[in-house]
């Protein structure tokens, strides 16, 4: 569905309908802003508001409506950056078609939809396509070619029109975008999930290459110890490692630069000794 630049609806005439510069102003204000004002107390509530702004200060012109508005979108608000502009858009209807009143509808859409939303929204844009990507491209810079930057370069583009059309599609949608996916949301997240799971699943032994090298000999018996491991199972110590990693990120005050420094170390002590090699 397309807009015009004057979003035709029941009152096509008036002075405070929400036209496209309101929503691209919202799309710029949370691509550019979504992520900086941060707090513990309401996440991303800060960033909402300010983005939505726009459009509570062309809708409401008396004071109290306003600060009552502003109030309503400093909430708690948490889910993934790219899905938020579908919220954001859908918010923008509602507050446009139910004023005052919409304050429920409003609320609702925030807090139903943010926490299916950024399942969805992590599990594919923040897993699934950045590591295809970027494994591709390490694995073609390896190899020295450059092709795999210009392939991230084009998805950064396209993920900037699909942010822009996620809010378009919000706007236009409004209250029946609860109706019309929240009863497939759920499935929509747990086929997201695997797929994920599935795709890193096959990405581990190709990107992740750890081998042991030890050699056990006794008299002329020669033991390659990486050739058993490969008969137990292909790809098991990267496996192992992925699964430690796993482990220590889910330890109380663990963090992944943490992980990392422990990999690190881990790395040059065991290497050192020659019992981890590439």
């Amino acid at each position: 569905m397309k807009m015009s630049d004057k979003v035709v609806n029941n009152q096509p005439n008036s002075e405070n309908k929400i036209t496209k510069k309101e929503l691209k102003r919202i799309f710029f204000r949370w691509f550019l802003a979504g992520q900086v004002g941060w707090n513990y107390e309401r996440m991303q509530g800060l960033c909402y508001c300010y983005s939505i702004m726009p459009v509570l200060r062309k809708l409401y012109k008396k004071e109290e409506e306003l600060k009552k508005a502003v109030k309503r979108h400093l909430q708690f608000f948490n889910t993934e950056p790219d899905m938020a502009h579908f919220i954001l858009g859908a918010n923008a209807a509602i507050e446009e078609r139910e004023g005052t009143d919409g304050e429920e509808a409003s609320t609702a859409i925030k807090t139903g939809l943010m926490g299916p939303f950024a399942g969805v929204g992590d599990t594919i844009f923040g897993v699934i396509i950045p590591t295809v990507i970027l494994s591709i491209g390490a694995n073609m810079a390896l190899n020295g070619s450059s092709v795999g930057v210009w392939i991230w370069l084009i998805w950064a583009f396209v993920r900037f029109w699909l942010r822009w059309k996620f809010t378009e599609i919000g706007y236009v949608q409004g209250t029946k975008l609860i109706a019309t996916m929240s009863d497939r949301i759920q499935s929509l997240t747990e086929a997201a999930s695997i797929l994920g799971l599935t795709v890193i699943g096959a990405l581990i032994p190709t990107v992740v290459t750890p081998k042991v090298p030890f050699v056990f000999q006794s008299g002329e018996v020669t033991l390659e110890v990486q050739q058993v491991l490969d008969q137990i199972m292909p790809a098991l110590i990267p496996v192992i490692l992925v699964a430690f990693v796993y482990w220590l990120l889910g330890k109380e005050k663990m963090t992944s630069t943490k992980a990392i420094w422990i990999l690190l170390m881990a790395s040059i002590i065991l290497g050192g000794l020659g019992v981890l090699g590439t």
